[in-house]
């Protein structure tokens, strides 16, 4: 199934066309130009911030393992969704996407004008996110860069062409997070494994001392792409933040959860092996988030991809 998968995503960019059922979930009531701003995408000099969805009919995912940064983040009915940042390099499709929430608005204030790729959003969160320093790419704006693949039902088959938002990777100097990289801090304690869990989404990473990365597992399996490749992170950051109904719901009436993610709390960083309890710091939305020991040193993450999971501190 892996392999017909990533078969049909190769086949529908190589057509550079969507299927019949085209990208629907826009939500704007409009038609517009696929043009968008020809300037700023020329220039590229902005982190892509892809959502992601992360139901088990959206398993493998394409492209998440050329993410620098991956957000676990929780959504209606005590599920997840991932959102994908991207600097360093922009994998050939990216998906399955999905529609963004309140939380993002606040998490991406710390990038300089980030791109944010998404399926849609609830009808009264679209003048925000329209609002915000970012700009906004769905299938409305944007249908040129959107394909949908033959293999999966809607809406677990729309898929992201990033080359179309973007010529090449903006680089490094985008990822304002407050991350620092460096070799390992004294103390942590050996740990094998480390389990998050929401009430219907379970994370599990698994050190891997052969690959020198945390493998990472969704729900008991583990997590791979398209290609057949694992998904492995150099550093999983868990961050227990404040966790609250938003004004936003679902079709159903389910409130959406807003993840304050400006402040201050506890955390748990996992490198090398080892895990450190530290503490998190974002004064404001435009900072970034910075990570200091017991000892008040500034954490350092192993190279790679980082993965940080919200996890609620109540």
């Amino acid at each position: 199934m892996t392999g017909l998968l990533a078969a049909a995503v190769a086949a529908s960019l190589a057509a550079g066309c969507t299927t019949s059922d085209g990208p629907r979930d826009d939500g704007r009531g409009q038609s517009r130009s696929s043009a968008g701003d020809g300037e700023s995408r020329a220039k590229g000099r902005s982190v892509l911030a892809v959502k992601i969805d992360n139901s088990v009919k959206a398993r493998p995912h394409s492209g998440l393992n050329e993410a620098d940064i991956v957000y676990v983040e929780q959504v209606e009915s005590g599920l997840s969704r991932l959102m994908a940042v991207y600097a360093q390099k922009l994998p050939k499709a990216i998906g399955p996407v999905r529609s963004a929430r309140e939380t993002d608005l606040e998490l991406l204030r710390q990038f300089d004008r980030p791109t944010l790729a998404f399926s849609g959003a609830q009808s009264k969160l679209l003048p925000k996110i329209d609002q915000a320093p970012l700009k906004a790419e769905p299938p409305g704006k944007a249908s040129d860069a959107y394909f949908r693949s033959k293999m999966r039902t809607s809406p677990h088959n729309l898929y992201l062409r990033p080359h179309r938002l973007m010529a090449k990777p903006p680089g490094t100097s985008v990822l304002t997070t407050g991350f620092r990289f460096g070799s390992a801090p004294a103390g942590g304690k050996r740990i094998t494994s480390q389990t998050v869990r929401y009430d219907l989404a379970r994370y599990t990473f698994t050190w891997s001392k052969s690959q020198d990365r945390w493998l990472v597992g969704m729900d008991g399996k583990a997590a791979g792409t398209t290609d057949g490749k694992r998904v492995m992170a150099g550093t999983v950051v868990i961050q227990y933040v404040k966790v609250h109904k938003s004004p936003f719901h679902d079709r159903l009436g389910n409130h959406s959860p807003y993840t304050e993610t400006v402040g201050s709390g506890k955390a748990r960083v996992l490198r090398d092996g080892r895990a450190y309890d530290v503490k998190w710091k974002r004064p404001k939305a435009s900072d970034g988030t910075t990570f200091t020991t017991k000892s008040g040193k500034r954490m350092t993450f192993q190279h790679g991809q980082v993965w940080v999971v919200f996890a609620n501190a109540s």
